[in-house]
């Protein structure tokens, strides 16, 4: 049964949406073509009508990843009375970020995986690391464009890296205690 444009132009959208959670997830080899599809309640088959590859999924599910944290970053900010900045790392060091990687930072979740995919995942991975530090150089404090960009970059890596940290530990009290810290001492940036 063929489907119009419209509703394979939603299908599409919708198994972009699910990948880049469940990527988020369960890796990017933690899940396949097939669970994938069945999550987005269609087919296998119809898989390769919307895509030329898993890889190319994976790299436009990187795209809507990023889309996804700007989205909700820019909302949260807007609600909170903290510097754009504090809110950001406020959110990002969240126990709720930590405990919902799905909903979260795609460079936490996968960027140790990103580094031994292909080129196009891996370009994909890399526009989305840009993208995300560009953000932060709009928000973070700093003297001039240059420094700007030093402080996003290395919030960013402080960031990831405790996040990624946080969510690997069994030990509730340490995983808080990074969240805590790294927080602590990303706000001496500003």
């Amino acid at each position: 049964m063929r489907v119009s444009r419209e509703q394979a132009a939603e299908n599409r959208e919708k198994i972009i949406t699910i990948a880049a959670k469940l990527f988020r997830e369960k890796g990017f080899d933690g899940i396949g073509v097939a669970d994938l599809m069945k999550a987005a309640g269609l087919t296998h088959g119809g898989f390769y009508g919307h895509f030329s590859s898993k890889e190319d999924l994976m790299a436009q599910a990187c795209e809507r990843a990023v889309d996804e944290l700007l989205q909700a970053g820019e909302a949260r900010r807007k609600e909170s009375k903290d510097s754009p900045y504090h809110a950001f790392l406020k959110n990002y060091l969240s126990v709720e970020h930590r405990d919902k990687p799905g909903a979260g930072c795609l460079m936490a979740a996968l960027g140790a995986e990103a580094a031994r995919q292909n080129s196009t995942v891996r370009s994909a991975f890399t526009q989305s690391a840009k993208r995300l530090a560009s953000a932060l150089i709009e928000i973070i404090p700093a003297a001039n464009k240059k420094k700007a960009r030093e402080n996003a970059l290395i919030t960013l890596s402080m960031l990831v890296g405790a996040q990624t940290i946080a969510r690997a530990m069994d030990d509730e009290e340490v995983s808080q205690e990074v969240l805590t810290l790294v927080l602590k001492k990303a706000k001496e940036i500003s």
